[in-house]
């Protein structure tokens, strides 16, 4: 465990002894994601290429066996937040507080005999910015329990109860993409996600060693995905799977888009969104092909295809992302492309490492002369999975 991760964990178990008046029984971390290719295919049993964040959800846990829950975050304002496992029930809780109870609900629903716990979380994943706080605080819990109560859980079971957590007792229509990152990652490497059967490969990703940076830049744009328009292109998906006669648009082969297309017919809004899941399919594993040939500067393109897909076809960019795009680019930048649900949120730019200073300061210039909010930009490294620290 690295100083700073162990200096977070005592910090979190010195909090959460303060707040239940016992030492926590361990301290668990689980990680937000940045997509570098790959959007909105995962509901669509498609491709995804994520790779886990430096920013975590850390939680302290004790197990109880009395049926209380007890809920705490330093990042939200308010006392401990009681609750019982037997009591709860979808769509009864639109707090932060769903997020953890959801993976306690989904874990007794599965079947796994979760009696209570006392739990203190803190997270220095940035909220709404696309990089998965939700499956981060998800995921961290669901660990803990899994240790705690000897449930014996892979990381992929966990992951798919997180998102039942999140798509039934929360309401948000996500796909499987953001908890099996949280969960599955490993340092220094890109996960390569089948999300139909969740077959995994780590892909090798040190962008350093090849003098190259890949910057997040948050546009400060925050996001909802339990708002309407996501489920909506999530609805427009399926309705464009029923007319071509898959089980999902993942069905679609690359070779036959246009044609369809064409049996699509003038179901334009359909038309739009089966395009992009389908190329961006492509897109994933091109960028796969071009990480294990080594020939990673060619990724670049790749990305500002994707940003245009989104942009054009799903319709997800907003007016501060495509600046971040197209600035970037101008600047120097080897490819730039929005990443997460969309609406905000924020954006991966792929740069020579000497470009990087050149490049935030462009981006930061072009924001302020357009009187958009300061973005925050910073580097993102390949770190490592869901783990217990203590």
């Amino acid at each position: 465990m690295s100083e700073s991760s162990e200096v977070a964990a005592r910090s979190v178990a010195e909090r959460f002894e303060q707040l239940y008046g016992a030492a926590p029984d361990g301290v668990w971390a689980a990680p937000g994601r940045v997509n570098l290719i790959g959007e909105h295919t995962d509901y669509n049993d498609g491709f995804v290429m994520p790779f886990a964040l430096p920013h975590t959800a850390l939680a302290a846990v004790a197990r109880r066996d009395d049926g209380v829950l007890r809920l705490h975050s330093a990042d939200v304002d308010g006392p401990v937040v009681e609750l019982a496992p037997d009591a709860l029930a979808p769509g009864s809780d639109k707090r932060w507080t769903a997020y953890p109870a959801g993976v306690v609900w989904a874990l007794r629903e599965a079947g796994h005999a979760v009696t209570g716990a006392d739990v203190h979380l803190a997270s220095t994943v940035p909220a709404g910015a696309g990089l998965s706080s939700s499956a981060a605080l998800e995921v961290v819990v669901a660990l803990a329990l899994n240790d705690l109560f000897g449930l014996g859980l892979r990381g992929w079971q966990l992951a798919r109860l997180c998102q039942r957590a999140e798509n039934v007792y929360v309401g948000a229509p996500v796909g499987i993409m953001d908890q099996t990152a949280s969960a599955c990652c490993e340092a220094g490497h890109a996960l390569f996600l089948d999300t139909r059967d969740l077959s995994q490969r780590q892909i090798p990703f040190d962008l350093a060693a090849e003098g190259l940076r890949l910057l997040v830049v948050d546009t400060q744009v925050k996001h909802s995905h339990s708002e309407g328009e996501y489920g909506k292109r999530r609805a427009g998906c399926e309705k464009g799977a029923a007319l071509l006669g898959v089980d999902a648009l993942r069905d679609v082969r690359y070779a036959e888009l246009d044609a369809a297309l064409a049996r699509l017919g003038d179901e334009e809004e359909v038309r739009r969104l089966v395009r992009h899941v389908v190329t961006e399919d492509e897109r994933v594993e091109r960028v796969v092909a071009l990480l294990e040939s080594g020939d990673t500067r060619a990724v670049g393109p790749v990305l500002v295809e994707g940003h245009a897909s989104l942009r054009d076809d799903f319709r997800v960019s907003c007016p501060e992302l495509d600046l971040v795009v197209d600035t970037a680019l101008g600047a120097g930048a080897l490819g730039a492309r929005m990443t997460g649900g969309g609406f905000g949120g924020s954006a991966v730019v792929l740069a020579e490492e000497a470009d990087v200073p050149a490049i935030t300061k462009a981006v930061e210039e072009a924001f302020a002369a357009a009187g958009f909010q300061a973005p925050r930009a910073f580097e993102a490294v390949p770190a490592a999975g869901a783990r217990r620290l203590v």
